[in-house]
């Protein structure tokens, strides 16, 4: 018995080497290092009172406020195993990340509180392993960025000439929209196709004010997949400079909440199919950049979602309570010319200074025909300013902005200055 347990412990002995050899260093693998970030200075000609829309007049004469943020500051780490094995992670620090801290309250009895010191988000963006078999065809497992509209696909801040995000797409997508699940990419030719399979939104998140963007968040410790989403990217690039794109999702939105008590009950027919379709383009030549979206996206029984989730969940449920609109949409273009190709004795520096404008229009609620209209979520927005690069990697920032309300309401101006970098540290 003894020698038979002292053989047994030496094959698991001997058995063990191979794997610790195998977790030595690789030669051939390679660490990728980069990330981009943004400032953003802003002050607002209007009023940031919450019931400037419902009591316009009220607040017509408010003074402006001014709002500085780090609306975004993100680290790249990739790893290149070999034989077709790679990883990638992207850790995102939103408005700086958040703060709490535990503080003796003295003019409470000395009690014991944690207190709030910030606001802001700390979010793993991207975590995922990847086999790639031929350039046709990989698989990625794991956290990936969804590329449903033109945001999405490149939401790094030097692929938009304004401060912050184009506002349409922002508004009515979940950005960055990020999920879990698996992705199938790759490329042929003048093409690039991804097709994924994720969790599914969650229709009680969606809102009036921003349609279905809070839909792939999850107060949890985890993504609740009840229902799975579906959704797909294809890339066109025949013509020289210039990318035009088709990207989608659907999925059912309804019954895809913790807990998942709802099926047994007389809602048990209410679905919540979401639909969601986008086009989106890019023309960068030599000294004129243009690029432009359109996003549509729809809500079955929004009329009954509103109702279910403002009556049926409880007040202090991690839900939204307004209502969701059956359909929203944007489009948007914008255009920036290279001021500095004007300039003979500065054609060949590296620097650039663009003289952009941006014009989108968008509506995060459209109602159904027996929901409550309004009209303060239809806009329109106009953007001019310039971005200055002096490094490919940096940009400097300014623009003026003016959102277009309807006549009821109170119009929205401001001025922005914002500085961004993007680029690789090691490659």
């Amino acid at each position: 018995m003894k020698r038979s347990i002292g053989f047994l412990i030496s094959c698991a002995l001997l058995a063990s080497m191979p794997a610790v050899a195998q977790v030595a260093p690789d030669r051939s693998g390679r660490l990728t290092v980069g990330g981009y970030g943004e400032v953003a200075l802003t002050r607002n000609f209007f009023s940031d009172n919450v019931y400037r829309y419902s009591h316009p007049a009220d607040y017509k004469e408010d003074p402006s406020h001014g709002r500085f943020d780090v609306p975004h500051a993100v680290i790249y780490l990739g790893y290149d195993f070999g034989k077709g094995w790679t990883m990638q992670t992207e850790i995102e620090f939103e408005h700086t990340g958040t703060g709490t801290a535990v503080e003796k309250e003295f003019t409470e009895a000395g009690e014991w509180e944690t207190e709030i010191e910030k606001g802001g988000e700390v979010e793993m963006e991207q975590f995922w392993i990847q086999k790639s078999f031929a350039p046709q065809f990989n698989v990625r497992l794991g956290h990936l960025v969804v590329p449903v509209g033109g945001l999405n696909h490149t939401h790094e801040p030097l692929n938009y000439f304004t401060v912050y995000r184009p506002e349409g797409e922002f508004t009515i997508l979940p950005s960055t929209w990020h999920d879990t699940g698996i992705s199938l990419w790759g490329r042929a030719g003048a093409w690039r196709y991804e097709a994924l399979v994720i969790a599914g939104l969650d229709a009680f998140m969606f809102d009036r004010d921003h349609f279905v963007k809070n839909g792939a968040g999850s107060p949890y410790e985890f993504k609740v997949a009840n229902k799975l989403g579906f959704a797909a990217r294809i890339d066109n690039q025949s013509v020289k400079d210039l990318r035009v794109s088709l990207s989608g999702y659907y999925g059912q939105s309804m019954h895809n909440s913790y807990p998942n008590d709802m099926w047994n009950t007389r809602y048990a027919d209410i679905k919540g199919h979401t639909l969601i379709g986008a086009f989106d383009f890019a023309y960068t030549g030599k000294n004129l950049t243009v690029r432009g979206n359109a996003d549509f996206g729809s809500v079955s029984d929004a009329s009954t979602i509103s109702t279910v989730k403002r009556n049926l969940t409880s007040n202090n449920a991690p839900y939204k309570k307004t209502p969701v609109g059956r359909a929203a949409w944007a489009a948007g273009i914008e255009a920036g010319y290279n001021l500095l190709h004007l300039c003979p004795g500065l054609r060949d520096r590296e620097q650039k200074l663009y003289l952009f404008g941006r014009y989108e229009y968008y509506d995060s609620y459209i109602p159904d025909a027996d929901q409550p209209d309004y009209p303060y979520t239809d806009r329109h927005r106009i953007a001019v300013g310039i971005n200055w690069l002096p490094l490919p990697q940096i940009a400097v920032k300014a623009e003026y902005s003016h959102r277009f309300l309807q006549s009821q309401y109170n119009q929205e101006p401001s001025i922005s200055l914002g500085i961004a970098y993007m680029g690789f540290f090691t490659r």
